[in-house]
């Protein structure tokens, strides 16, 4: 008997060429994200061969990106950014202050629109927490000093990118584009907007640092009591998901932000580390369905018709963003080696310039030509990564010998 399994059939051939996908990565030493992107290509509509169901596709990211914000959160240490707060706090505003102008610069000399080049730039300018955690814990740098501050960077520019996807959709209608349907849409207003918009995050903010720090870890603690681990694992995964849709639905926030602060909150618990470890896989392979999804998105005729385009875009990520990174290292009086393998770092673009993508080609401020340029930058940004990482690692290990 034959059933139409759209969602199972989807699921099932994502899967597995993306687990294919990321064998043949790894084997040519390239970041398994590659092979991911490259399995959703394979299987999207711009391919020959089997073409998923790409209504299904938006639906599939937004959990992975659920998945990939709360994983965010859950490693969120407030010690950490604490310890390297004088060079992660003003170096990454500086440097993404840096690169979306570069971006938005770039844009509007292309004829762009400037709500079109303000989401170009903000996407070149924030890096993949993915790649960057994977490159450090690869070289074993995620305890050194050089690690840390680049964990903090991450930080800081993680929460910046937080912020973005609160606000854009507020002033979506002032850049020319269209407001989301949960903010409003009639008034002209753009300040009582964002003062709506900013009031319900706050409102969010404060009931789950107030309320959640103390219902979610005696929550946590009641069902470690029982002592089944299944039970245990759907606790953790039913709050994420659960304050995700809650906060979208009661406080008009995106699944992004109650995802991040869902894993914040149980980050808080003193059973914060084996809620990592029960939902580390099940984060791997909503992750992996996120970056398959993304690869379907991506149409790579650009890259014959557009190709100075997005060399110019790989330019910025690599060398711009890099440079403005290295400057203000260097600046903060850190040695050279310490300044090299933060920017080599940050030379790349993952997941949140996917979503920033995404949200603006939905609020009607990017087409999807700009859509594919910043998925082209990403694509082959995290293909160089390992080589430019591995050169800056390289530097940093002659300079600690000498």
């Amino acid at each position: 008997m034959i059933h139409d399994t759209p969602l199972i059939a989807t699921i099932a051939v994502s899967l597995t060429f993306a687990f294919i996908g990321g064998i043949v990565a790894n084997h040519f030493r390239l970041p398994p994200l590659v092979g991911y992107i490259i399995a959703g290509i394979a299987v999207g509509p711009f391919t020959p061969g089997f073409v998923a169901d790409v209504h299904l596709a938006p639906q599939l990211a937004e959990i992975g990106v659920i998945f990939l914000m709360f994983g965010v959160g859950l490693h969120f240490s407030v010690r950490e950014l604490w310890e390297v707060r004088y060079i992660a706090l003003p170096g990454a505003l500086v440097q993404v202050l840096f690169a979306t102008l570069l971006g938005v610069g770039v844009a509007l000399a292309w004829g762009w629109s400037f709500g079109a080049s303000l989401v170009l730039g903000l996407a070149l300018s924030v890096a993949s927490t993915v790649v960057l955690l994977r490159a450090l814990e690869t070289h074993e740098l995620t305890n050194t000093i050089n690690g840390k501050i680049a964990i903090g960077w991450l930080i800081v520019e993680d929460l910046l990118m937080v912020l973005v996807l609160v606000v854009l959709p507020s002033i979506a209608e002032i850049l020319g584009g269209q407001s989301s349907e949960t903010y409003v849409t009639n008034s002209s207003n753009i300040i009582a907007n964002l003062g709506l918009t900013l009031g319900k995050v706050i409102l969010f903010v404060l009931f789950m640092l107030l309320g959640g720090t103390r219902f979610f870890p005696w929550l946590l603690r009641q069902v470690e009591k029982t002592g089944i681990r299944e039970l245990f694992t759907l606790a953790v995964v039913a709050l994420g998901i659960g304050v995700a849709f809650g906060s979208a639905k009661l406080f008009g926030v995106s699944f992004a932000l109650g995802a991040f602060f869902a894993g914040v909150v149980i980050n808080e618990s003193d059973l914060s580390n084996r809620a990592v470890t029960d939902t580390q896989s099940l984060q791997d392979a909503f992750a992996v369905l996120f970056f398959v999804s993304v690869g379907m998105l991506f149409d790579p005729s650009i890259l014959i018709k557009q190709p100075l385009q997005i060399l110019v875009v790989l330019l910025i990520i690599i060398f711009g963003k890099s440079l403005a990174a290295f400057i203000i290292v260097r600046v903060f009086r850190f040695s050279s080696s310490t300044a090299v393998v933060i920017s080599g770092a940050l030379a790349q673009i993952g997941e949140f310039s996917f979503i920033l993508a995404g949200l603006g080609v939905s609020l009607k401020l990017l087409s999807v030509e700009g859509q594919n340029l910043i998925l082209a930058g990403a694509l082959l940004s995290i293909t160089l990564n390992p080589l430019i990482f591995g050169f800056a690692n390289r530097i940093n290990a002659k300079h600690a010998a000498a």
